[in-house]
C-alpha cells in the first residue's frame, strides 16, 4: 500500500492496463466499459469504481485490481475478473394451504453475444398458461445508453372483491414493452417506457354485482418511469449500502369500466453485513395510485410479491405499505457452494379501494407473517440462489405456506 501511494503522489502513468479471467465477455466491451485507460494519471477512486460497476454486471461474480511498478515513474495495472456462468434457468413455485398450486419456468442469458444483454423467455402455469420474452441490452449504444424489449402473454385467475364478497375472473393480459435506460453515474440511472396491451376480463364464478361486468375487454396504454439510486456493494453474496428504486406509470384506458390511472411504488432496501457471515436485509415498499373504486385495484397482496405464506392473490387495494426484513446468516461456506439459513417476518397493509388512508391503520387489513427459510447457492453461477420459505400469518384469519424460487426473495 505505501509503494502505492508513493506511485500515486508522483502522478504514475498507467503504461499497461491488463485485464485477466475474462473467458465468455467480449474483451472489447470491458475495455469500453471500464474509465480507466492506457496513458492515464493512476487514480485510485476511479479504480474502485470500476470495480464496483464491473460486480453489479450479472456476468461477473468479483473484480479486484493489482498495481505493479514499472520504470520511469510507470506502472502496470491488472483488473482480475472472476466471470459467472450466465445461463440461467428459473424456477418459481407457490401455495399455500388453501392455493392451487402454481409456477414459473424461464431461462435466462445475461451475458449474450459477450455484451452483458440479457435474453430470456418463461412459461408458467396459474389455473392458466402464460408465457413472455424478454431483452435487456443496458449498454448497447454506448456504457450509459441502452434498451430493452418484452412481450408478454399472461392468463391468470383473478380474485375480484366486492364490498363482502368475492368473484373469480379469467384475467388475460397480453402485450408489449418498449424501455430506453440511461446511466448517468455508477449511482444514478433512469428508464424511460412506453407499452401497448389489451386486459380480458371473464367471469368463471362466485358472486356477482350489476356494477361489474361478466365480460370485458380493453385495450390499454402505459408510460412508465422509473429512478434507481443505487449504492450498494457486493461481495460474493453478501450486500451492503441503501437502494431507492422508483417506479411511476400512467395508465390509459379505451373503456370507462377501468379508467385511466396513475400509479407508482418506491422500493427502500438497506443491507448491513454482521461479522464474516451474517446479512441483515431490509426492503420498505411504499405504493400509491389513483383511489378508484373498482374491484380491479392495481396493489394486490400476494405470496410471491410481499409477504410470504399469504396466499396467490388474496386481496387488492389502491395504497399500500410493506416491510420486509430478514436476517440471513451462512451456514455452509465451502468451496463455490453456500447454504444459507434466514429468519424474517414481512409485515403490510392495504388502503381498499376508495377508502381512506385511515385504512392502513386498520387490523382487519393488517397481515403480519413471521417464518423461516432456506438457501442453496453456487457462488459462480449468476443468481444461483434456490430459496424455501414458510411463512405463518399470526394476524386475524392468517393462513400459512411455502414459497419457492430462484434469487433472493428481494
Amino acid at each position: 500500500m505505501f509503494a502505492f501511494l508513493l506511485l500515486k503522489g508522483q502522478n504514475s502513468m498507467v503504461d499497461t492496463l491488463k485485464f485477466s479471467g475474462i473467458k465468455k465477455i467480449k474483451l472489447s466491451f470491458v475495455e469500453n466499459f471500464v474509465e480507466a485507460k492506457n496513458g492515464m494519471v493512476i487514480d485510485s477512486l476511479l479504480m474502485e469504481r470500476d470495480m464496483l460497476r464491473l460486480k453489479r454486471l450479472p456476468s461477473i461474480t468479483h473484480a479486484y485490481y493489482s498495481v505493479r511498478a514499472l520504470k520511469n515513474n510507470r506502472v502496470e495495472v491488472n483488473y482480475v475478473i472472476e466471470e459467472s456462468f450466465t445461463l440461467i434457468p428459473s424456477a418459481n413455485l407457490f401455495s399455500s394451504s388453501n392455493d392451487d398450486f402454481a409456477f414459473r419456468i424461464g431461462l435466462k442469458e445475461f451475458n449474450f453475444l459477450g455484451q452483458n444483454i440479457t435474453l430470456g423467455a418463461f412459461y408458467q402455469f396459474d389455473n392458466y398458461s402464460s408465457y413472455g420474452i424478454g431483452l435487456r441490452a443496458p449498454y448497447l449504444f454506448s456504457k450509459k445508453l441502452g434498451l430493452a424489449f418484452n412481450y408478454n402473454d399472461f392468463t391468470t385467475l383473478e380474485p375480484v372483491f366486492f364490498e363482502d364478497d368475492t368473484a373469480d375472473y379469467k384475467y388475460s393480459n397480453s402485450g408489449f414493452e418498449l424501455l430506453g435506460l440511461y446511466e448517468f453515474n455508477i449511482n444514478n440511472r433512469i428508464e424511460l417506457g412506453y407499452s401497448l396491451f389489451t386486459e380480458d376480463y371473464s367471469y368463471v364464478e362466485g358472486s356477482t354485482s350489476v356494477e361489474v361486468p361478466l365480460s370485458l375487454k380493453v385495450d390499454k396504454h402505459l408510460f412508465k418511469f422509473i429512478y434507481d439510486y443505487n449504492n450498494l456493494d457486493y461481495f460474493y453474496h453478501y450486500l451492503e449500502g441503501f437502494r431507492s428504486q422508483l417506479n411511476f406509470q400512467y395508465v390509459g384506458s379505451a373503456n370507462a369500466s377501468l379508467p385511466e390511472f396513475l400509479i407508482g411504488f418506491n422500493d427502500f432496501t438497506y443491507f448491513k453485513r454482521f461479522g464474516s457471515k451474517g446479512n441483515w436485509a431490509n426492503r420498505l415498499r411504499l405504493g400509491l395510485a389513483s383511489n378508484v373504486d373498482s374491484p380491479f385495484a392495481p396493489f394486490t397482496v400476494d405470496n410471491n410479491l410481499n409477504i410470504r405464506g399469504v396466499g396467490n392473490t388474496i386481496d387488492r387495494g389502491t395504497a399500500m405499505i410493506v416491510l420486509n426484513t430478514e436476517f440471513r446468516h451462512t451456514l455452509i461456506d465451502k468451496n463455490q457452494f453456500v447454504l444459507q439459513g434466514n429468519a424474517f417476518i414481512d409485515g403490510g397493509t392495504w388502503r381498499n379501494p376508495a377508502g381512506g388512508f385511515d385504512d392502513l391503520l386498520e387490523t382487519r387489513n393488517l397481515r403480519i407473517y413471521p417464518g423461516l427459510g432456506i438457501r442453496f447457492m453456487h457462488k459462480r453461477i449468476f443468481n444461483a440462489i434456490f430459496r424455501i420459505d414458510y411463512g405463518y400469518g399470526i394476524t386475524k384469519d392468517g393462513d400459512k405456506g411455502f414459497v419457492f424460487g430462484i434469487g433472493q426473495y428481494f
